[in-house]
């Protein structure tokens, strides 16, 4: 029976109301709030009283549960998700890419390959985007041999770590290679569960059940929830996408709208041994729409990654809160005290697409960034947010007349009406009046030289 929905006001009258903070929330009311909409759970509150504990407990925790594993600044974070639909609220945890590497790859193809994936970052709108783990599968024909590839991985590549094997003294003795590192362990299975779990809840690391179907998952996670162990990771075999979207789906709506314990917990994908790298980008695709948590791949073809890369961002970006940066005056290229000014919105990919192309042309500039909410220039000068006078009113806030020598700005092609405002604001001013298009910006500033 699923627990009963408390209101963030039945919840705050059950706390201790010291507003300590302590909880990483400035008061109780807030964490009430917090805790009625299922982002956060009752233990991180030290004084909660075992009264609170029993009626918020269940009905407070998050459909599905945090599981962490990695170390320092490069901890993997997955779960905490608490909708089906992105535009109900937002999707919270970006799915995990793992790379695989086979341990029975020889050492150079071994260490190679980490260092790959610990230098590759592909850097958009001020975010960047990175493979945060890396698998590596026993395919060894020793158990020394396993551990040697777990070990070279661990030296070149300092992201977290998932350890897979059939065989369970070989997940124990990689794991006790590494366990500074918290690995995640690939994993339990129902031949293996009473032997393994044991000692997975002694060493404190997390693991992924390995499952062939859905009842089977259920099963494996109720045992362990018995066991009071939760640190987990589902695994549902399937072959193709279609399966994998159905059991994510069904895994989703289960502990959402069920309340389902024992499917309320991240899930692991893998669309590695594809036909093509265009089939794994297909597949992949659908797995980080419909709710991966742990996506592994077999590629580090850059022509695969960036659209991975690029539609993880998008669908993990809060659609309610535009990406944006801070309003300021940037400085392109060399530019000085004389170089002329050129002004956009602070909708981040409209401030990196414009200084992008203003920086490939040569041209030294200082980019004027103003205050538009994240909006781009047309919806910003629509909405009355990017205007000759607020472009004026920020400019004198930044004390331009007395910081710089150069009285001349570029306003986007697209606002050309607002340049009649902007010189009546800016008296003894220059306006002129840019492209429409970010990609003409280079031919106009080579003219403008």
């Amino acid at each position: 029976m699923a627990p009963k929905k408390l209101t963030g006001m039945e919840i705050f009258k059950l706390l201790p109301k010291t507003n300590c903070g302590e909880c990483g929330v400035p008061t109780c009311m807030a964490f009430a709030m917090k805790l009625a909409q299922k982002n956060a759970e009752l233990a991180l509150c030290p004084y909660a009283s075992d009264q609170a504990k029993e009626v918020i407990g269940a009905a407070s925790e998050p459909p599905v549960r945090l599981v962490k594993f990695g170390t320092g600044s490069r901890i993997a974070e997955m779960g905490n998700e608490i909708v089906m639909f992105r535009h109900d609220k937002t999707f919270v945890r970006q799915p995990v890419f793992a790379f695989r590497i086979d341990s029975s790859w020889d050492t150079v193809k071994i260490a190679s390959s980490a260092d790959q994936v610990e230098s590759y970052c592909l850097e958009r709108v001020g975010e960047k985007l990175v493979i945060q783990s890396i698998l590596i599968n026993d395919t060894s024909s020793t158990i020394d041999e396993f551990i040697g590839a777990v070990k070279a991985v661990s030296e070149h590549f300092k992201g977290a770590l998932i350890i897979k094997s059939k065989a369970v003294e070989r997940i124990l003795a990689a794991s006790d290679a590494v366990i500074e590192r918290i690995p995640l362990v690939c994993g339990i299975t129902k031949k293996n569960l009473d032997t393994l779990l044991p000692v997975l809840m002694r060493k404190n690391l997390p693991s992924v059940l390995m499952a062939s179907t859905l009842d089977e998952a259920y099963e494996l996670a109720d045992r362990c929830g018995e066991k009071g162990y939760r640190d987990i990771v589902l695994f549902i075999d399937a072959t193709n996408a279609a399966a994998i979207l159905q059991n994510n789906t069904v895994t989703r709506k289960a502990a959402l709208s069920s309340s389902v314990k024992q499917m309320g917990y991240p899930v692991l994908n893998d669309v590695t041994g594809r036909n093509s790298v265009y089939e794994l980008v297909a597949d992949a695709s659908t797995c980080v729409t419909k709710y991966a948590s742990i996506l592994v791949i077999d590629t580090l073809d850059k022509a695969a990654l960036l659209p991975l890369m690029m539609l993880r961002q998008n669908i993990y970006t809060d659609p309610q809160k535009p990406i944006q940066v801070e309003p300021g005056i940037y400085k392109i290229g060399e530019a000085a005290a004389s170089s002329p000014f050129m002004v956009t919105t602070n909708f981040s990919l409209t401030y990196f697409i414009v200084s992008g192309e203003v920086e490939s042309s040569g041209v030294p500039v200082n980019l004027v960034i103003v205050e538009t909410e994240g909006m781009s220039v047309l919806t910003a000068w629509a909405a009355g947010k990017f205007s000759g006078e607020k472009i004026a009113s920020f400019l004198k806030e930044k004390d331009v007349n007395n910081s710089y020598t150069n009285r001349t700005i570029i306003i986007p092609g697209y606002v050309a009406g607002i340049s009649g405002e902007l010189e009546e604001s800016l008296p003894g001013w220059q306006v002129l009046v840019g492209p429409q298009e970010a990609s003409d910006i280079g031919p106009f500033m080579k003219r403008l030289k």
